[in-house]
């Protein structure tokens, strides 16, 4: 019994806060910023329950109880509709989605896979230490010039998951290849859940079971996880053995994205040994932009 009453606890909790996000959004909005007339008395701030629900395209009745906070079964596409209403940006219509009782919704066309240039300045400004964005599915869009020297990466927008199972020679870079096979995997079963109607995921299962022993050995235990460990492990192919701390961090403002950054460890001498490997980057670099002005 004292299980079913938390549940519906719960589930109240979650109807009020719905009801009082709804309630303050829909307040925050003026009639003129939505293309309707703000003529004679209006005894609430901002627009109308009427008025939203005819901007989203549903009933008034329909809308009057979502705002309640009535136990109703909600569609993703009304609840989409309601958020353009409402203007909601990304963050806030996932949190809407939640409070409805569903999954966090694929991002919108415009919103998917965008990087911002802020967030681009924090990766290239983490120098001298790695830093990259790596998306739900293990795309890396951004990461700056450390990451790539000491991972590998070349220009393009990387799958870490892909590359990591199906191309030998780069595992080698990870002496605790097994472990780092262990939490990919599971990260992405994670995701996958996450993003229940996001048949990405589906067909890029189907390729790497097909593809890598590894991972289909590793997608049979069902595991997952979304805390990486904090220390990570490299062989690089010039300098050797370098450890690094490392945290991963959920953006409000990207929710496709994690933020990855890495220090030295140092009990190690992994600072050192990246300050030589960058100096040799500059030095390539640097003779490569001679080579183009020859």
């Amino acid at each position: 019994m004292g299980n079913v009453s938390s549940g519906w606890s719960s589930s109240r909790t979650r109807r009020a806060e719905l009801r009082d996000f709804l309630r303050s959004r829909r307040a925050a909005l003026k009639p003129e910023e939505v293309g309707l007339s703000s003529v004679g008395l209006r005894r609430t701030p901002g627009l109308r329950r009427e008025e939203v629900a005819v901007l989203a395209g549903i009933g008034v009745s329909w809308y009057t109880w979502l705002e309640q906070g009535r136990d109703i079964k909600v569609s993703p596409s009304v609840l989409d509709a309601v958020s353009r209403a409402l203007r909601l940006d990304e963050p806030e219509r996932a949190h809407l989605h939640r409070l409805a009782g569903l999954h966090s919704p694929l991002p919108r066309g415009a919103d998917a896979g965008r990087v911002s240039p802020r967030l681009q300045r924090i990766v290239d400004r983490w120098m001298p230490f790695p830093a990259k964005l790596v998306d739900r599915y293990g795309n890396i869009p951004v990461f700056n010039s450390a990451a790539g020297e000491v991972f590998g990466l070349a220009d393009g927008n990387v799958n870490e998951v892909v590359r990591f199972f199906l191309d030998d020679e780069w595992r080698t870079r990870f002496p605790d290849a097994e472990a780092v096979a262990s939490e990919l995997i599971g990260f992405f079963r994670a995701q996958a859940a996450r993003y229940p109607e996001d048949r990405g995921f589906t067909e890029l299962a189907r390729r790497l079971r097909a593809e890598s022993p590894i991972f289909e050995r590793l997608w049979q235990r069902h595991e997952i996880s979304l805390a990486p460990r904090e220390s990570r492990v490299v062989e690089h192919p010039r300098f050797g053995r370098m450890t690094f701390e490392h945290t991963s961090l959920e953006l409000t403002e990207a929710p496709d994205l994690r933020l990855h950054l890495y220090a030295p460890d140092q009990e190690t001498a992994t600072a050192t040994k990246l300050k030589f490997a960058m100096r040799q980057f500059e030095m390539r670099r640097f003779d490569r932009s001679d080579d183009r002005a020859a």
